[in-house]
């Protein structure tokens, strides 16, 4: 008896040791399952096969083609208006002092008449209304540049034609040897501010004569462009290159 359990106990020891159980293999059989390729024979393959896969791939470029063209334009139009914005900037800035201009007229306009009031004999005569004289004509030249060097300019239209657009007729002079609608006389100077009329001139036209030159149209004696944006067209189907 002592020999049998001696036996039992060796053949238990001569056995080899169970294997650990992969607890994480039937996940990773099942991944490998999900990553394989579709069984051709498969419902889920047969939709993608023949005339369903063509439709579906022509459906997605179509969209794909529409979705690029909505950016296109959606992005040619945000460029526009970035750039109209920027111009009207730039024109606000341009004339931000049009008022304050318009008033300090009247001030050049009243340097001007004391000038001319003085006589010719009197400049001559008398030393020290020569020298009041030239003071008012020194503050009249320093007052024109100011305005000159912020884009405003005086009209002179003496000799040409008459111009609705900044011309403000207050009387005719009949003159045969004078084109008809000729500017003969000024009675007051006109002012632009950059390319805007802050005043027209007052004149006085002559009639009777040979017919003279026709007059700008409307927007070219301003120096005035069309901007291409305002063209008839669907917005932002062009980029405004104006800017």
């Amino acid at each position: 008896m002592v020999n049998d359990d001696k036996k039992t106990e060796e053949r238990k020891t001569d056995s080899p040791a169970e294997e650990p159980v992969d607890i994480a293999a039937p996940d990773s059989a099942e991944q490998d399952a999900s990553e394989a390729p579709l069984d051709p024979g498969s419902e889920a393959a047969s939709a993608w096969a023949g005339g369903d896969r063509a439709e579906r791939v022509a459906a997605l470029e179509a969209e794909l083609s529409e979705m690029t063209d909505r950016w296109k334009r959606a992005a040619a139009e945000a460029e526009n208006t970035r750039r109209r914005l920027q111009r009207e900037k730039e024109e606000s800035v341009r004339h931000a002092a049009a008022g304050f201009a318009k008033d300090m007229l009247s001030v050049a306009d009243n340097l001007r008449r004391a000038l001319e009031s003085v006589p010719e004999e009197d400049l001559a005569a008398n030393e020290t209304v020569k020298a009041l004289h030239d003071g008012v004509a020194l503050v009249e030249r320093e007052l024109l540049g100011a305005f000159e060097r912020n884009g405003v300019a005086r009209i002179e239209p003496l000799g040409q034609a008459f111009d609705p657009n900044r011309h403000e007729a207050m009387f005719e002079i009949p003159d045969e040897s004078t084109p008809s609608g000729t500017v003969v006389q000024i009675l007051q100077p006109g002012y632009m501010l950059h390319e805007r009329l802050l005043r027209a001139a007052m004149v006085g036209v002559a009639k009777g004569g040979p017919p003279g030159a026709a007059p700008n149209k409307a927007g070219d004696e301003t120096g005035t462009k069309r901007n291409p944006s305002d063209a008839p067209g669907e917005p932002g189907e062009t980029i405004d290159e104006t800017a």
